[in-house]
């Protein structure tokens, strides 16, 4: 199988420490980030994803408005540049350890943090960065397993 990922939550899964808007998308998010630990390819989708499955039968989900395009576009920039490769929908990424730990030592390094302007999770993502990403679930470039 694949997972399906909108640009923005390539940044997302590097912080996520179990946390999130509903027990549903908590449970949905931590069984992503174990596929993707589990070597399961992503998929670069435009609008929502697997992530945001959980979401999409609350009409007030922000899943499809047009900030959220504008959070896609500003991650796929960013991410592209520091990985020296297009991120559009369509591409397949294989999430290994040494792909996720060059994310996250450019995330830490404010070099992919503008999709993150004005994001309700931005603090608590910048904290977790500064611990190391120490209880990140996608263990992929954090140098710990389960």
């Amino acid at each position: 199988m694949t997972v399906r990922l909108r640009p923005h939550h390539l940044l997302c899964l590097l912080t996520y420490v179990g946390k999130g808007y509903s027990p549903a998308f908590i449970a949905g998010l931590t069984a992503i980030a174990k596929r993707i630990d589990a070597g399961e390819d992503v998929l670069i989708v435009h609008g929502p994803d697997d992530i945001c499955t959980p979401m999409l039968n609350d009409p007030s989900a922000h899943c499809r408005n047009a900030t959220i395009d504008i959070r896609d576009a500003a991650a796929a920039y960013d991410v592209g540049k520091l990985l020296d490769r297009g991120i559009r929908a369509g591409i397949r990424l294989s999430l290994t350890p040494e792909i996720v730990a060059v994310m996250r030592k450019g995330f830490a390094a404010a070099q992919t943090r503008s999709a993150c302007v004005r994001c309700d999770w931005a603090d608590l993502c910048t904290d977790i960065a500064g611990t190391g990403y120490q209880n990140a679930v996608l263990q992929a470039g954090t140098g710990t397993t389960d």
